[in-house]
């Protein structure tokens, strides 16, 4: 691999931590401030491939990622579950009571409710990233300030793990797409494939795809609908499929030609749920 990967955020994040169990733990990466940054500079070669956060089994699909998906014509390359382990840590040497003030994104912060609730001494800061703030506080010497962040970014930036798997939802995941420009080479023992679909107005229309694939021994896992743009009250629909064999994938994929006006595979890979 001669490029990067690409992933939002930067060393220490959840979408770091991924590219260190997919593509191994001395993986270079390519640090981008947001998905946007991160969509065009897979686009623009800058990256052979990228992680991207698509779902989380709590807050549900990531909408805005699907479209970036679509804009680009980018190709699913495979996926990763990411249990979200949520922990609480400060410079070494410090203790829970000595804190002050925590500082992470939004989500994270909500994601552990309950853990702050026991904890009304710490006054709560809303940031942009969980491992920058981890990062800040390594930089800057800042005692009595504690991140909210993956145990990566502690082992990265030098941090004490105070308290770990502080978030509520102990069964919290977050699904990644591995991503990138155009197909390369098949992959051995593929069985999940992600489509796009536009389908006509006619009443029933999404029914019948439904039965098409049904019928030809597809499991569905994943479907989810998106406006398509200009085009008011229309749907695409990017669904995620299990198939057994790629006799059956094809067969499935020319008998939905027939009830859909659009329809692109979008990227064949192995499951991992």
């Amino acid at each position: 691999m001669s490029q990067p990967i690409a992933i939002q955020g930067i060393k220490g994040s959840f979408h770091h931590q991924v590219v260190r169990e997919y593509f191994g733990p001395q993986t270079p990466i390519l640090e981008c401030a947001s998905f946007g940054e991160l969509a065009r500079c897979l686009a623009q070669g800058q990256a052979d491939r990228a992680v991207m956060a698509i779902e989380n089994s709590t807050a549900g699909s990531i909408l805005p990622n699907y479209t970036l998906m679509d804009q680009y014509k980018f190709k699913v390359r495979g996926e990763h579950f990411l249990p979200i382990r949520m922990n609480l840590m400060a410079l070494p040497g410090q203790k829970l009571q000595d804190l002050t003030e925590v500082a992470s994104h939004p989500m994270a912060l909500l994601q552990c409710g309950q853990f702050f609730d026991q904890q009304r001494h710490l006054r709560l800061v809303e940031d942009t990233d969980t491992a920058a703030v981890a990062k800040r506080i390594a930089d800057e010497q800042l005692k009595g300030v504690a991140a909210v962040a993956a145990d990566v970014a502690a082992e990265l930036y030098g941090l004490e793990i105070l308290a770990a798997d502080i978030h509520s939802m102990k069964s919290n995941t977050t699904r990644f797409l591995i991503l990138e420009r155009d197909e390369t080479e098949k992959i051995s023992g593929a069985d999940k494939a992600s489509l796009k679909m536009e389908l006509s107005h006619k009443p029933g229309s999404l029914s019948e795809v439904l039965a098409v694939i049904h019928a030809g021994g597809l499991d569905l896992t994943k479907i989810q609908s998106l406006p398509i743009p200009d085009v008011p009250w229309k749907y695409a629909f990017f669904m995620d499929v299990l198939f057994s064999s790629d006799k059956k994938l094809s067969a499935v994929l020319e008998a939905l030609a027939e009830h859909t006006e659009l329809i692109e595979l979008m990227g064949i890979y192995k499951n991992r749920m």
